[in-house]
């Protein structure tokens, strides 16, 4: 008992814990550790002790350590053979029981886990983000859609209300010598002073970009301007409201420059009609 006292007492077991032994002289510590228990309870006190000493005395590691690390972690998921060791640094030895990984190297794997699990879930956020940018896209264009159609069922509504109401009179403008196949019907309520034009039958000579058609009433003997017109879109109403008018003899239509003519073209009139 005395022998174990004294090589306890001796310094041995500090020296092991510090890994200043060789490798014969670790197994020696390691043989007596499992032959007496003293020694072996002696040996965990002092690594416990050094353990605490470590953390008390931890040294906060400077940002280019800290940098280096980082990148060796995300190269190399924390094998540090790639760097060198900070000579300012002070050396940490690692304490640990035989058989037993240390705790650095499990911490170090677990923050490399942690960085993979981060760079996983920022991918999974950005498919998501994606898909949720198509999906308010797709949202836009059906609302787009959705707004065309109902104006469209709008405009309709509106026609079939002119055709319903019985205070409208259908006034048909027949061709002239200048275009003797066109024909446009004109919808006229002279209580309301509406006056709309049918796109959908009229046959009228095609118009170059710098020219459109133009709508007069003759009222009171005078030329009376209702507007301009361009042959409507497929997507469009069939009848184009124009300038309101109360009072009209005859309705023609000329062709004018675009943006239309203070008194009409007579030699560009097209089609005409009297009440």
């Amino acid at each position: 008992m005395e022998d174990v006292k004294a090589y306890i007492e001796s310094g041995v077991l500090e020296l092991y814990v510090l890994g200043e032994l060789s490798p014969e002289e670790r197994l020696q510590v390691e043989d007596m550790a499992a032959k007496h228990a003293a020694v072996k309870a002696e040996l965990y006190d002092i690594e416990q002790a050094m353990t605490m000493y470590a953390d008390a005395n931890s040294i906060e590691p400077t940002e280019d350590l800290r940098n280096r690390v980082l990148n060796s972690l995300l190269t190399n998921f924390a094998d540090d053979r790639n760097f060198k060791p900070n000579s300012r640094e002070a050396a940490v030895i690692p304490l640990n029981t035989p058989g037993k990984p240390t705790v650095s190297i499990f911490y170090k794997y677990a923050f490399a886990a942690s960085l993979l699990l981060l760079c996983v879930s920022l991918g999974a956020l950005s498919v998501v983000y994606k898909k949720l940018d198509q999906s308010q896209d797709q949202l836009l264009s059906l609302r787009l859609s959705e707004q065309k159609y109902s104006r469209q069922v709008n405009l309709m509504d509106n026609e079939l209300n002119v055709y319903r109401d019985p205070a409208f009179q259908f006034v048909r403008l027949k061709g002239t010598t200048k275009a003797p196949t066109s024909v446009l019907t004109v919808a006229w309520n002279p209580k309301r002073k509406k006056v709309m034009v049918d796109m959908h039958d009229a046959k009228l000579p095609q118009t170059d970009s710098g020219h459109q058609y133009q709508l007069w009433a003759i009222a009171n003997g005078k030329p009376v301007d209702l507007g301009v017109f361009d042959k409507l879109p497929a997507d469009s109403a069939n009848m184009k409201e124009m300038k309101d008018i109360a009072i009209a003899q005859a309705f023609a239509v000329t062709i004018e420059p675009r943006g239309g003519s203070i008194n009409p073209t007579m030699d560009q009139m097209v089609v005409m009609a009297s009440l």
